[in-house]
Formats: structure tokens, sequence, C-alpha cells
């Protein structure tokens, strides 16, 4: 394995084991806020203790987070100075509002875990709205500075030295809009359907417990609300990448030749040696429609883009095909869901109707793998778009190996403490 392989898959996986949890951590509190909320217009003491027991999680998630976010900033800085020393003071404005929120959400979350009894029950609910807001907002400010890398702006470059940078325009880039959209509703759909999945689970062995059943209709209703947007965002990111990125365009849809009236693929392998896409299903014209709103429109292909500058392509493809049919199964779930709670509300609680929200419960989070997997990968080989090559950004040090290693332990130690916590304080189902 090569310094530059080592690097890159070290940062893979942090990104990797982080997003889980930093989506977790802007997910969680809606379901909190939500569940305290009905316990304050019924008095029902069930979404109160549904509520404890969520914010329970927010703080485990929270905790474990943190830990894994301090330790990318020291991998960014550690083995990408080049990077830092280049892009550091251009999207220094979004990563330091994220540490103002960070900070904030810590203050609101110790208040909302610490404060049942000592605050009023209206400033109780506030202090998890904020919590609410505030990890959003972390989140999308860390977002707005991976968009910057999509589509750097804001800076002057002359003679390979920035001469003038302005951090506004940088941090509200082309892409910050439709990445942190995607993003944020990606958190909101991935909690809910993966709360919807652990209740259903104890609904199986208990199916009578109220505790379960208002946990899973809550979660759901969250699930099921959101990922119609999140489809909608789709279409949008689409379309952004298909202006400023078409060679990741391209990739994501095996799309080889420049073509008018391109084809959807579904499914598929991109031969990479015989450039051309195998055994995909194609529907003509979708592709220039759904990216141009043009059934005619030209879409370039890969062949089209200098070989040293093409990503990989495979990685993109299946990443891609796997991000959408994760979004189209949690989209066939929520209306189903929705239409037993609507016109037969036994259904909804049924066996087979719960063993199939058990099985959509991780899709929310292997959606977001992929999707960030796209992201990424799509990028290469640049990692600031069309300036910096990831090459060019890695430390010089040799022996970037152990560090890959120490840290795969790390993350692999922390994955367990998480599992067993979990368990321990917010999994168990005799409530």
């Amino acid at each position: 394995m090569t310094d530059l392989l080592a690097a890159r898959s070290q940062m893979a996986m942090s990104l990797g084991f982080h997003i889980i949890f930093a989506i977790m951590g802007i997910g969680m509190p809606l379901l909190m806020i939500l569940a305290e909320y009905f316990y304050l217009k019924t008095n029902d003491l069930t979404y109160l203790t549904l509520a404890k027991r969520w914010a329970k999680g927010t703080a485990i998630m929270f905790v474990v987070g943190a830990v894994s976010g301090t330790a990318l900033s020291f991998e960014l800085g550690l083995l990408w100075p080049g990077f830092m020393r280049f892009a550091g003071p251009i999207i220094g404005m979004p990563f330091s509002l994220e540490g103002f929120a960070f900070f904030l959400e810590a203050i609101f979350l110790g208040i909302y875990f610490y404060g049942w009894d000592k605050v009023s029950p209206k400033a109780h609910w506030f202090a998890g709205i904020m919590v609410f807001v505030t990890g959003s907002l972390s989140g999308i400010f860390v977002i707005c500075a991976n968009a910057w890398m999509n589509t750097p702006v804001g800076f002057t470059l002359e003679n390979g030295v920035v001469t003038h940078f302005d951090p506004w325009v940088a941090m509200f880039n082309p892409a910050a809009f439709s990445e942190t959209f995607h993003m944020t509703l990606a958190a909101y759909v991935s909690v809910g359907f993966a709360a919807a999945g652990v209740h259903a689970m104890a609904l199986l062995k208990n199916p009578n417990n109220a505790f379960h059943q208002k946990g899973l209709m809550i979660a759901f209703c969250v699930g099921a609300f959101f990922i119609p947007i999140q489809l909608f965002s789709g279409h949008i990111s689409a379309e952004h990448v298909a202006k400023y990125q078409p060679i990741k365009l391209a990739a994501m849809e095996g799309q080889w030749d420049t073509q008018r009236g391109a084809p959807l693929r579904i499914l598929g392998w991109p031969n990479e040696k015989l450039e051309k896409t195998e055994y995909a299903i194609e529907i003509p014209y979708m592709l220039s429609f759904l990216a141009y709103e043009n059934f005619d429109a030209e879409v370039r292909g890969i062949k089209s883009f200098p070989a040293d500058e093409r990503p990989p392509i495979w990685p993109i493809h299946v990443g891609f095909q796997v991000m959408v049919m994760a979004g189209m199964a949690m989209l066939g779930m929520a209306f189903f869901g929705a239409m037993f709670l609507w016109k037969r509300r036994r259904w909804f609680f049924h066996p087979r109707f719960l063993k199939l929200l058990v099985c959509a419960s991780p899709l929310g989070f292997i959606a977001v793998e992929a999707g960030w997997m796209v992201t990424e990968i799509g990028r290469q080989p640049w990692i600031v778009f069309h300036v910096m090559r990831t090459a060019d950004a890695i430390t010089p040090m040799p022996h970037l190996q152990i560090p890959f290693i120490a840290f795969s332990a790390l993350y692999f130690i922390l994955g367990v403490v998480v599992i067993y916590l979990l368990r321990k304080r917010v999994l168990h189902v005799d409530a």
C-alpha cells in the first residue's frame, strides 16, 4: 500500500465512521423534541419516557461524534498539510462557525439532559429545540466547506499563490445549497427509519407495548415525511452536478460517449477496459431530461475527458445505484405505511410490515455512505476541483500505513463502546 493510498484510506474510514454519528446527532434531537412536545400536549408519561430515552441516545452520539470529529480535524492537518496551507484561510469561516454551533449544542444538550426538574417545561423544550437547531447548523457549516472543495470560488490565484479571498463567497459557493439541503434531509430520513426499525423489532417481541408503538409512530412519520423531499433534493443535486462537475455525472450514470438524448441507466457494470457499461437497463432520453430538463440535451461522456482527470468509474456508478435504490425502497415503505395509517391502522402494526421496517432500518445509513462515496471519489483526482490534485496535498512523511492501522483500531474500539452503550442505555425493550 502506497502512502497516498494509506492516507486516502484513512480519511475514507474516518469520514465513513464519523458521518454515521454526525447524522444521528442531527436527526435524533428531532425525535426527542417531538416526543416531549406530545408529552406537553397530552401529559402522557409514555412520551416523556420516549423523550428521555432518545435524549440518552443523542448524548451518546454527541460524545462519540465529538471524539471522531476531533480525530478528523487532526488528520486533515497531519495527512494533508498542502491542502490546509492552501485552503485553510479560504474555508476557515465555515469551520469556525461549526465550532461555535458545536459549543452551543453542547451547552443546550447539557441543559436538556440535566434540566428536567430544574427549569420550566417550556424552557426545557426550548433547550431541546436549540439542540436540534445547533446540531443541524453544525452539520451545514461543515458541508459548506466540503461543497467548496467541489466548486471552489471566492479567491484569486496568481502563479499558484492565493492573493485575495472572500470567506463569505467561499462559504456560500455554488454547491453549498444542494449539498447541505440533501445531507440535512438525509440525516432526518436515516434516523427516522433507523429508530422505526428498532421499535418495530421490539414490537415483534411485545406487540402491545405502548412505548414502542408511540416510538414507532413518531420515528416512522419523520422518515416518511422527509423521504419524498429528499428525492426532490436529489434531483436538485443531480442538476447541479451536471452543470458544475459533468465528469462526476458521467461516472454516476456510466455514460461513456457524449450523446444527445442520453439514457438513464439502472444497474449495470462500467467496464473501464472496454469503456462501456454492461448489463444496464436503459430508459431512453431520461438522463438528458433529468439533468437538463430537455429530452434532447447533450450529456458529456467519460471519453471526452482526459484520462488523467477521470475518477475511478465503477465505485461511483455502483455507489450511486445503491443510494438511489435505498432511497426508492424507503419511499415505497413510506407510501405503504402512510396508506396503512390512513386506511388500515392495524396493518401498520402487522408483523409482516414490522419485519419490513426492521429490514429497512439501515437503508438510510447505507444511502448516506454510498452518496458520500459518490461525492468524494467523484471529485478525484482533485482534492480541490480543478485547482489542487490530491497527490499534491499529501504530507511528505513516510510510513502512513502506521497511523492508518492505529486509527482503524481506535474506530473499532469506539464502535464496540457505542454498541455496548446503546444496547445498555437506549435499545433495551423493557420500557
